[in-house]
This record gives structure tokens, sequence and C-alpha cells, in this order.
């Protein structure tokens, strides 16, 4: 910088972006045709090491029903049951969801709700990744 020159006491930037609703939290997207940033999704990731434990501690005896390994970790059988159906998610399907590339239709919601236990057919399906 030369001597004497003025310093600007403000910058002003303008990035195009608006704030939207997404699983209860707000998070600010992209115009159309930028490239989003990967955010893997915690709620998600949880869940699916809670189906993988959860099977895990059914398949090794160590709790002989759902019933009893729900009681056991104080939450309702019926949720159990919802989360563990991820457990039979296509892997490329939980490597995207860890790895944040699943895509913005891919929330906890919507992959508690029923879907076709056939890899093939998840590709195809709401849970589909982008």
């Amino acid at each position: 910088m030369t001597r004497g020159a003025a310093i600007p006491d403000t910058v002003t930037l303008h990035v195009p972006f608006r704030i939207v609703k997404r699983g209860g939290r707000k998070e600010m997207q992209l115009p159309a045709g930028v490239k989003q940033p990967c955010r893997t999704d915690g709620t998600l990731v949880k869940a699916l090491a809670r189906a993988f434990r959860w099977k895990r501690l059914l398949e090794s005896g160590e709790f002989a029903t759902i019933a009893e390994l729900a009681e056991h970790e104080g939450i309702a059988p019926s949720y159990m049951t919802r989360v563990l159906r991820l457990a039979l998610l296509a892997p490329d399907i939980v490597e995207a969801i860890l790895d944040g590339q699943q895509g913005r239709e891919v929330t906890l919601v919507r992959v508690l709700e029923p879907f076709p236990v056939e890899w093939e057919k998840q590709r195809f399906s709401k849970i589909e990744t982008t």
C-alpha cells in the first residue's frame, strides 16, 4: 500500500442466500447452481449409530426382544422399531449420510417412514441420495 492512501472504514460483501428451516433448525441455502458445502446431519448420524448398535445387541443375544431392549434404553418399542429399520439401508446410502452427501430431502423424519428393504428399490424411493 502506498503512503497516504485512504483505507476504507467499511467493506461491504454481498452474498445471496436465504434461510430455510430443516429438521427444526435454520439453515443457510445458497442460490441454485452454487455448490452447497457438505454438512453431516448429526441427528441422522446418531440415528444410524443407534440402529446398528441396537441391531448388534439383539443379534448377540444380549437382549432377547426389541421390547426388552427398548425398556432398557428407556424408549418406546415402536420408535426403536422405526430406528432399527435404518440398519437395512443400502450401504451407499448409509455412506452418503455419514459423509454429508445425502440430498436435502433426506431427513430423519423421512428415513423413519417405511421404505423398501431391497437396496436397489431404495435408490428410487424418497430416500434416494443426490
